[in-house]
């Protein structure tokens, strides 16, 4: 009978399928190369939802650009709810977090969106930084009235884009993206626009002694 001798290195081929094995131990799929794209961003797939790839091409840049300011205006809550600091810092610190939750929301439904209609949505932060009209804020802390006018700043860049896609979609039909700018993303940024700015209010501390006397 004769034997199969094995040759080296076999049973570990086998362990991975065929598959070429990097040398930090991850399994990579052979003739595979890493960055290379099957769909380039600002290109659609067709989608059978009669919508034609024009419109769904324009609402997809639509929806990157806001997606890009709605990533910033996360990241921004972010930051200034870590850096909160004063006598209301309880309540803001708790607030910002509550509307960055708000808007990484948003950023998934926009997101989900511009995959629904055949586009790329921007993912990675650096094109995220190439798309979004909101200025880079100061590395480091700022007082707390110039964070929360930051904030509207920023939101006032947003609305303003929204504002325009929210035109652009009804024309074009794609009533879809236009409801979900006008019900959840600008409603939502309204709302926040409201709950900063009531914070910026300067209200002057009242002496209980000597309203009494």
């Amino acid at each position: 009978m004769a034997i199969t001798k094995s040759r080296p290195g076999a049973s570990a081929a086998a362990a991975t399928n065929g598959k070429k094995k990097p040398s930090n131990g991850t399994v990579r799929p052979p003739d595979k190369e890493l960055g290379t794209e099957i769909q380039r961003f600002g290109d659609v797939i067709d989608r059978p939802i009669k919508l034609d790839e024009d419109e769904r091409s324009k609402s997809c840049d639509i929806m990157n650009g806001v997606l890009a300011d709605t990533q910033i205006l996360y990241a921004l809550y972010k930051k200034h709810h870590w850096l909160m600091r004063g006598h209301t810092f309880y309540q803001l610190h708790l607030l910002l977090d509550k509307h960055a939750e708000e808007q990484q929301q948003l950023a998934d439904d926009l997101a989900e969106r511009i995959q629904k209609l055949g586009g790329i949505a921007v993912g990675d932060p650096r094109h995220v930084a190439e798309l979004t009209d909101i200025p880079r804020p100061p590395d480091g802390a700022e007082s707390v009235p110039a964070m929360l006018q930051r904030l509207l700043d920023a939101h006032e860049l947003t609305i303003a884009r929204v504002r325009d896609g929210i035109e652009k979609t009804d024309d074009g039909d794609d009533q879809g993206t236009n409801d979900l700018l006008v019900s959840q993303v600008l409603r939502t940024n309204e709302t926040h626009v409201w709950y900063i700015a009531e914070h910026l209010v300067d209200t002057p501390v009242v002496d209980g002694m000597a309203a009494g006397d």
